[in-house]
């Protein structure tokens, strides 16, 4: 069994995967929350046995929350837990840019797609909005926007009379009062953002691409825009579960 995480800005998600790849248990909780009383409360309702895990692995973004984690787990496992960029991966996939610039689950997500005889755009909505693009099996780079959520709390905090607002589907462009006003301006923007970027990539580099989107607001925009899309929920673990076979 293998003890599998992705530590973004700000979410941790946890997964046990069999040795089969087949997932068996995932929990999702704030990385802001990771310090020792809420990492034993969250294993717990992992409900582990730690005698069974075999390889440990994470693709971290908070080198400080990978630290606490990774100290905890050696400490109930006494086995190393992993980071994606503390690896080798050059069996795996081909970088054209500067590998220390690229975020671990970026990579991660890239590596899911390799051996694949398509082009790709991964778009993800995490903190940040980004797109990464892998031509011929090589990430070649990609585009960091400012994140969905982020942007939306920094308006509200920034603006006093607008409130916290929660994006959802919208089909009218015009809004009527502040809320709706907001909630266009993010929702058709953001809309407008991703098919315009989507575009420019196809332009600049003259290649045809699948686009795979995958994050929090993923569902909400996968019907939205005018680009043609495939949902990936599990795209990261995914790249997790191959990267584990370089871990002897």
């Amino acid at each position: 069994m293998y003890l599998l995480g992705d530590i973004g800005n700000s979410e941790t998600k946890l997964c046990l995967v069999s040795q089969k790849n087949k997932i068996l248990k995932k929990i999702i909780f704030s990385t802001n929350d990771i310090n020792q009383k809420k990492l034993e409360k969250n294993f717990k309702n992992l409900k582990i046995d730690y005698k069974k895990i075999k390889k440990i692995l994470f693709c971290s973004v908070v080198p400080k929350s990978f630290n606490l984690i990774k100290k905890y787990l050696f400490k109930k496992t006494k086995i190393k837990c992993n980071e994606v960029k503390n690896l080798d991966l050059k069996s795996l996939i081909k970088i054209k840019v500067n590998y220390k610039q690229v975020g671990s689950d970026r990579i991660t997500n890239a590596i899911s797609l390799m051996n694949n005889k398509d082009n790709f755009i991964i778009l993800d909505f995490g903190t940040a909005t980004t797109f990464d693009v892998l031509i011929k099996n090589t990430y070649t780079g990609g585009i960091i926007a400012p994140g969905i959520r982020l942007s939306l709390n920094t308006l509200s905090d920034k603006a006093t009379l607008i409130p916290k607002i929660n994006l959802k589907l919208i089909k009218n462009v015009i809004g009527k009062d502040t809320i709706s006003a907001v909630r266009s301006g993010f929702f058709w923007g953001y809309a407008g953002l991703i098919d315009n970027i989507i575009n420019l990539i196809k332009k600049e580099t003259r290649k045809s691409f699948k686009v795979i989107i995958t994050g929090g607001f993923s569902k909400l925009f996968k019907n939205s825009i005018k680009t043609k899309v495939n949902h990936n929920k599990n795209i990261t673990i995914n790249g997790l579960v191959k990267i584990t076979k370089l871990i002897k």
